[in-house]
């Protein structure tokens, strides 16, 4: 699950609101090992998602780098790379 999520900070453009809050629901998801909650357990569920959402929004505008955006094509196509590399095949 958490191999899904994406490094979010230092890109060009920046993070989306959508980026942040699947980030944050595969990161809920791999600490509570549900997928979808029960109904008895979707409201915590749900808060935890927005929470760790709230907190990464945090975390990314208050991190400083002097180096250049990464652009997400590039980065796009290296990751290609290193899969195509490992397993082969066009991907």
């Amino acid at each position: 699950m958490c191999r899904n999520i994406k490094t979010l900070f230092n890109f060009e453009p920046p993070a989306t609101e959508l980026e942040i809050r699947d980030a944050s629901l595969q990161f809920v998801r791999k600490l509570s090992g549900f997928n979808v909650p029960s109904k008895a357990n979707a409201a915590a569920f749900d808060c935890a998602v927005e929470e760790v959402a709230a907190a990464a929004r945090n975390l990314i505008s208050a991190l400083v780098t002097t180096a250049e955006p990464r652009d997400r094509d590039t980065e796009a196509a290296r990751a290609r790379a290193r899969s195509a590399a490992r397993f082969g095949g066009n991907l």
